[in-house]
């Protein structure tokens, strides 16, 4: 099978899965894409997509950077997260945009994912940037290790996976615990000579950077290669990401 196939495939097979199961198939059919958006490990954007009948669906990303580094269980908790949002879009009210409200929070609770501000249980349940957590023996908790354990499984993920999350892993003294797993996707972690846990992966190469002049900070974005110079402080601009 094409790996355009395989990869959203599974993703609609995971949803078709979590709607029969959680939601009694009562969620409408949306567009599920893959989108590296930074520190976000999906998001939910309802009526993002239009038909050229005038048809609309909802939208609902994935992160692909975070599926080498999450455990299965993790990636499926995003889905039903966003499953969560296009639910309350079509049968709720939801609060404005960004923020998750009571209703929302009622709604992740009852399917057995705790909404949580930090990810843990001292976290707060409504906010704007809301993580959450599996409820032990909870429907979720049944129905993902009911499909984890059969032939289902996420065969792509970005090979550029967020360092930010492997590193916060070995500073909370956890990263053993997702070491076999990187190493599926190519991802070794290593114990130099002083001792220190350092992390062996590719490193992305930059197809564009942002260039700012240092006078008047205007910005523009580029290919690598360029000299660019301000047309009205004649000054060089200077490479900032």
């Amino acid at each position: 099978m094409r790996p355009t196939e395989t990869a959203y495939l599974e993703l609609q097979q995971a949803y078709d899965y979590f709607n029969q199961h959680l939601f009694d198939n009562s969620l409408p059919n949306c567009l599920i894409t893959l989108q590296r958006e930074k520190r976000a490990y999906g998001y939910f954007s309802p009526e993002r997509f239009i038909k050229r009948d005038g048809q609309k669906t909802d939208e609902i990303a994935m992160n692909p950077a975070y599926f080498a580094i999450c455990p299965p269980e993790e990636i499926m908790q995003t889905l039903v997260h966003e499953m969560t949002h296009l639910w309350q879009f079509h049968f709720g009210k939801p609060g404005r945009r960004g923020y998750h409200n009571k209703e929302w929070a009622e709604k992740m609770e009852s399917l057995g994912l705790m909404p949580s501000s930090t990810g843990k249980e001292d976290g707060k349940r409504t906010g704007d940037s809301m993580s959450d957590y599996i409820i032990k023996d909870s429907l979720f908790d049944q129905m993902c290790q009911s499909l984890l354990t059969s032939d289902f499984r996420i065969s792509w993920a970005d090979k550029y996976p967020v360092r930010e999350k492997i590193q916060e892993a070995i500073e909370n003294g956890t990263i053993e615990d997702i070491s076999d797993e990187l190493e599926v996707w190519g991802v070794e972690i290593i114990e130099n000579e002083d001792g220190e846990i350092i992390i062996d992966m590719p490193e992305p190469v930059p197809t564009r950077h942002k260039y700012s002049c240092p006078q008047c900070a205007v910005n523009v974005w580029g290919k690598p290669t360029l000299n660019l110079v301000c047309g009205d402080c004649q000054v060089n601009f200077v490479v900032i990401d």
